[in-house]
């Protein structure tokens, strides 16, 4: 099979992962008889840099045009808040999110083997294992409803944010979560707030009513503070969790801490026929941007995540996450998940030695 990749390199230490990953994907090429081509996409800070605006015209046509999105990390200090939106990186990110229809994120926590120790939690409780997935709603809620400021009579200023779901939205998410149970260990965790919002409440009876249509997945209701709090008391009784996009924001951060490092963490976003997104969920590390220190782990089982959502080949997925996870059992350590005395590498070895296990 061939496939068309379009990457996005971006800034910081965003090309320098990137790299790494493609050797990762011609190698699974080589190995399982498949072709690529990249398609090269100018977006973030050096797209500011280069023609004025972080995301160019024509960027999402480009992208809708591949199979797949691969991104590295945009931004950095030097296009700030300061700066006008149009040449801010993070405005980017939303506008392809919107352009291509990205409504689901996909946030894998999982505690790799070989760094179990790096875990936060208490030693029994890491024992247990750590496998979950963060389902979460990307375009809507609160971050995108009707903001407005105005000055009262007696209180100053105010503000207002207004979180809106529709059944549709709410809908699409809830069937995402449960179609992606089904190729897990079929238990779906819904989280609200429906003893307070009234968006939860219509959260609540929509995803019940979605539960019916799925018999062989177990399925829960939990409070959004009691799963934050069940995140560090006991995170192996999770599957897949699905949530509202504030919730998912700060919930999925959450989880991914609890598995001792961001530098591990790969990510999608998905839409209905689109190219789905996938990135680490690290940012673009400035400070050792070009120094051959970053950990491309992330951006390499974010391909994983690619040939498996994506491209529908579970077996090349498969075998890059056993890669990774050689490649860890064995010791190989950049200088983010080293302790001390431990040896340390850079980005390129650390490809490298993937790549041989492949």
């Amino acid at each position: 099979m061939n496939y068309k990749i379009a990457l996005i390199r971006g800034d910081g230490i965003g090309p320098e992962i990137v790299n790494e990953a493609v050797k990762i994907i011609d190698r699974v090429g080589e190995k399982f008889g498949h072709t690529f081509e990249y398609v090269d996409v100018l977006m973030g800070g050096c797209a500011t840099d280069a023609v004025g605006k972080s995301y160019p015209d024509g960027t999402a046509e480009t992208c809708k045009a591949c199979d797949a999105v691969l991104l590295g990390a945009v931004g950095g200090p030097k296009w700030g808040s300061d700066k006008p939106a149009e040449q801010r990186p993070e405005t980017a990110l939303l506008a392809i999110r919107k352009d291509l229809g990205l409504y689901a994120n996909l946030r894998p926590a999982a505690l790799r083997p070989a760094l179990a120790e790096a875990c936060p939690l208490k030693k029994e409780t890491a024992e247990k294992g750590i496998d979950l997935l963060m389902v979460r709603e990307l375009t809507g809620g609160i971050y995108f409803g009707k903001r407005d400021k105005y000055q009262t009579a007696n209180r100053g200023m105010e503000a207002t944010d207004l979180m809106a779901y529709s059944e549709m939205e709410i809908e699409r998410i809830g069937r995402r979560a449960f179609e992606f149970a089904r190729l897990r260990r079929h238990k779906v965790s819904s989280v609200d707030k429906a003893n307070v919002l009234e968006t939860s409440r219509l959260w609540r009876a929509t995803v019940h009513r979605l539960a019916a249509e799925y018999p062989d997945v177990q399925y829960e209701d939990v409070l959004v503070d009691n799963c934050a709090m069940q995140l560090v008391r006991d995170p192996g009784q999770f599957d897949v969790v699905v949530t509202e996009n504030m919730f998912g924001d700060i919930l999925s951060d959450e989880a991914s801490m609890v598995t001792g490092s961001i530098g591990l963490l790969p990510s999608a976003s998905m839409g209905d026929g689109a190219p789905a997104l996938y990135e680490p969920i690290h940012g673009s590390a400035p400070d050792i941007a070009g120094q051959d220190k970053a950990n491309p782990i992330a951006t390499i089982l974010s391909a994983a995540m690619m040939f498996r959502y994506s491209f529908h080949l579970a077996a090349e997925a498969d075998a890059i996450e056993a890669a990774v996870d050689k490649a860890l059992a064995d010791g190989w350590r950049t200088a983010d998940i080293a302790k001390p005395g431990e040896t340390v590498i850079g980005t390129k070895q650390m490809g490298e030695v993937i790549r041989d296990n492949l």
